[in-house]
């Protein structure tokens, strides 16, 4: 990437040691393309359907979300990165809206993490 004098501009990325879940958002009725562009489960009625996003650090957290997502209803788990600290879940509206609470929920009463509000469009 370069500037307007044509210099090169590195950017470095880090992340802080902290325990908090930055970014929790739930997109209710996403365009089929989504779905495609994601690589998650095509196969559902798109008219009722949820994608729910979440970041949290540390980043192996992720694996613990993942956990609380699917056994906390009928979720379909997109993509759970244990380097980034990403989770995708997939499913109903109410389902992906119960499994997101339930997630922010245990991460800040029960692990003491700071945690933001779920957002939803």
């Amino acid at each position: 990437m370069a500037n307007e004098h044509g210099e090169q501009i590195r950017i470095v990325q880090e992340t802080v040691a902290g325990k908090e879940i930055t970014f929790a958002h739930v997109m209710g009725g996403p365009a089929p393309i989504i779905y495609q562009k994601l690589g998650l489960n095509p196969q559902l009625d798109y008219r009722s359907s949820a994608i729910g996003i979440m970041n949290m650090t540390p980043p192996e957290s992720a694996v613990i979300a993942s956990d609380i997502a699917v056994k906390s209803g009928n979720v379909y788990l997109g993509f759970a990165d244990r380097f980034t600290g990403t989770l995708i879940i997939t499913g109903e509206i109410s389902d992906v809206m119960s499994a997101m609470t339930e997630i922010v929920n245990y991460f800040r009463d029960s692990l003491g993490y700071v945690v933001c509000n779920i957002t939803k469009r």
